[in-house]
């Protein structure tokens, strides 16, 4: 028996992680479990195999990070998705990658030994939520749905109350420079290191909301632009040029910061003096901790852009 469970899982394995697009036939073989969220239905599907956690466990790690990104847009982005969750070796979480060409997709990789703190501490869920709210775009702009997802994922669970303000913030401090231009850098649209795609994407949702933030006196924020685009029926379903995204984008929050910061940092390097903002924004590091100064300059923008949303 033994050589034949080997080769029904190995076989098991491949048809649904096999080549880089959603399985989506194999998918709708498999028994769905189906969680109505705010705006929509995710219909989960297990490939075989077997987890140490129970599936209420996992359908709970599920509904957590999706109420995390209904808080931040204000619903589920797609009407319905399909998810995916596929043991593989290991006690982690192996990445995940969402779809939307037959319907808004994601796939995760979910080591079997996982645990219910690592499902607590995970932050792959929201991110591949979070790229279900924005439409598909061609793949030298993948540094806006990257940095998207990294700039809005730990944003959202902060207003679910899953992450504090101060891990945040502590994480963008650490990070946020693998985001800079390095020799040789043409700009976001046409360099696509894993630094520029997802730490610069990153930086420049930062600056964005703090330009927002700054010319509505601190009334609307990157949150109230990619409601906009949500509202306008741009989910990973669609497929938009940037153009279009931003434009969107802009129109909802009446000024035009998102296409001005592209026309910028898109086609040329633009190396933002991260020290002084983290400054105005009030946040100094004390060896591996932080603390916050409430009278810097941009402190009510830094305590807005984690508030939970006024409308």
């Amino acid at each position: 028996m033994l050589p034949s469970a080997i080769s029904f899982r190995a076989d098991a394995q491949s048809e649904y992680m096999r080549g880089a697009r959603m399985p989506y036939d194999a998918f709708d073989r498999l028994p769905k479990t189906d969680l109505e969220v705010p705006g929509g239905t995710i219909h989960v599907a297990f490939a075989p195999g077997d987890f140490m956690l129970s599936r209420e466990k996992l359908l709970d790690w599920i509904r957590m990070s999706a109420r995390a990104v209904t808080t931040y847009y204000g619903r589920f982005p797609v009407n319905s998705l399909r998810l995916l969750l596929v043991p593989v070796d290991g006690g982690r979480i192996r990445g995940g990658t969402t779809w939307g060409y037959r319907g808004a997709a994601i796939r995760i990789p979910l080591g079997r030994d996982s645990s219910e703190d690592v499902l607590r501490r995970d932050w792959v869920m929201v991110h591949e939520m979070v790229h279900t709210a924005l439409p598909d775009m061609p793949d030298r702009y993948a540094w806006l749905s990257e940095g998207l997802a990294v700039y809005i994922e730990p944003v959202a669970r902060v207003q679910a109350g899953d992450l504090t303000a101060r891990e945040i913030w502590q994480a963008m401090m650490r990070d946020m420079p693998k985001g800079l231009p390095q020799a040789g850098d043409q700009g976001l649209d046409n360099t696509g290191t894993w630094g520029r795609k997802y730490w610069g994407g990153a930086m420049f949702c930062l600056l964005a909301d703090i330009e927002i933030r700054k010319a509505t006196d601190n009334r609307l924020g990157l949150q109230d632009a990619m409601r906009g685009v949500l509202a306008a029926g741009g989910n990973h379903e669609q497929d938009w040029p940037i153009e279009r995204i931003l434009a969107t984008a802009d129109k909802a929050v009446g000024v035009d910061v998102l296409t001005r910061l592209h026309n910028e940092m898109g086609p040329k390097p633009v190396t933002p003096d991260l020290a002084s903002l983290w400054r105005d924004l009030g946040l100094k590091r004390t060896g591996e901790d932080i603390e916050f100064d409430d009278t810097a300059p941009l402190a009510a923008i830094r305590k807005a852009i984690t508030a939970p949303h006024a409308r």
